[in-house]
């Protein structure tokens, strides 16, 4: 399984980062990578240098062999967070679609 993590101009996308992110991805569907290809993290600061509650978003895009790719966002207060909440709804995402898989 690939990882590609991208960031916006206002979240600084170094190694760290990319480590947590990769971590937090891998532990919430560790079960499930040998039936992705690849998954895709974008996480941006939707306002900026305003800041508030909710404003750091994660979207991440699985792709499943052999089905369409999956996207779910999360909206969080940071980076962390953010990528917490976006791995439990892609890992639920995942685990329906499969399970539909498994019942036809």
């Amino acid at each position: 399984m690939q990882f590609q993590l991208n960031t916006d101009a206002n979240i600084q996308g170094d190694d760290r980062l990319a480590e947590v992110a990769g971590q937090t991805i891998a532990s919430a569907l560790g079960h499930l990578t040998d039936r992705l290809s690849r998954i895709e993290v974008h996480l941006a600061d939707v306002n900026a240098a305003k800041g508030g509650t909710g404003d750091i978003r994660c979207t991440i895009e699985a792709r499943p062999e052999g089905m369409q790719p999956q996207t779910v966002t999360h909206n969080d207060a940071t980076v962390e967070a953010a990528l917490r909440g976006g791995a439990k709804k892609i890992r639920s995402l995942l685990d329906s679609e499969f399970g539909k898989l498994g019942r036809r």
